[in-house]
């Protein structure tokens, strides 16, 4: 199958870590947050939680495991969507890359593949999977994996980043996507696919993300200052 892709003039944009938190250089020279960022900021606590839970070795073990496999599964999608020779990987994430195909072969007309973006009005920016019709409708793409299907309320923060993305782009082409799409590729053989067409939702829910995390700088920096 062959994909084919919409030309559009994006800026491209350098990106740099501080204090364990990434941001971006924009065309106007200011650096903006990384979304990625703040959504791990507004999800810590649950992180920190499970890490207590089953310990620091089995959690540094499983993150391990889950940034590989999701790290080779956006690189497969990515040459295969890109109409290239797809790389070499190690065989469990190949069965999920070739699991998912039939789903990935739904995208066309990709508008915007690992591509930064970015929103002065939000304060943000990112690298988005993918921007493309999925079957027909303009879509945030977001490709996931994990050991086995999630109920919908778990991936929340999933289509807030997707909602990060829709509005990044708005701001930066004028154009609209229709919903967000996220693409989960299991390893219980299950390919599991979450649509959202409410975007005001996820966007207001963005909206509390982006106002936590100020806050919680905001805090830092008057704490900084008093030292």
């Amino acid at each position: 199958m062959s994909f084919t892709h919409v030309e559009i003039d994006y800026p491209s944009l350098s990106r740099e870590t501080i204090d364990g938190v990434r941001y971006y250089d924009t065309p106007n020279g200011s650096k903006l947050v990384s979304i990625t960022s703040v959504i791990s900021h507004y999800n810590r606590e649950i992180f920190r939680e499970w890490r207590a839970k089953v310990g620091n070795a089995e959690a540094n073990k499983v993150t391990k495991q889950a940034t590989s496999r999701g790290t080779d599964m956006h690189t497969c999608s990515e040459y295969y969507l890109k109409n290239l020779e797809i790389p070499k990987v190690q065989p469990l994430s190949e069965m999920l890359f070739k699991q998912a195909k039939p789903t990935l072969d739904k995208i066309d007309k990709i508008h915007a593949q690992e591509q930064s973006l970015f929103s002065y009005e939000l304060g943000i920016a990112g690298s988005v999977d993918c921007i493309a019709e999925y079957e027909g409708e303009l879509a945030v793409i977001d490709f996931k994996t994990a050991k086995k299907p999630k109920p919908k309320e778990w991936v929340d923060h999933h289509f807030v980043q997707c909602a990060a993305y829709a509005c990044m782009l708005f701001e930066m082409t004028g154009i609209m996507v229709k919903k967000f799409v996220i693409i989960m590729s299991c390893e219980d053989g299950e390919v599991k696919v979450y649509e959202e067409y409410d975007k005001r939702k996820y966007i207001n829910l963005l909206s509390e993300y982006i106002r936590e995390f100020v806050e919680f700088k905001l805090q830092e920096y008057g704490k900084a200052g008093r030292h």
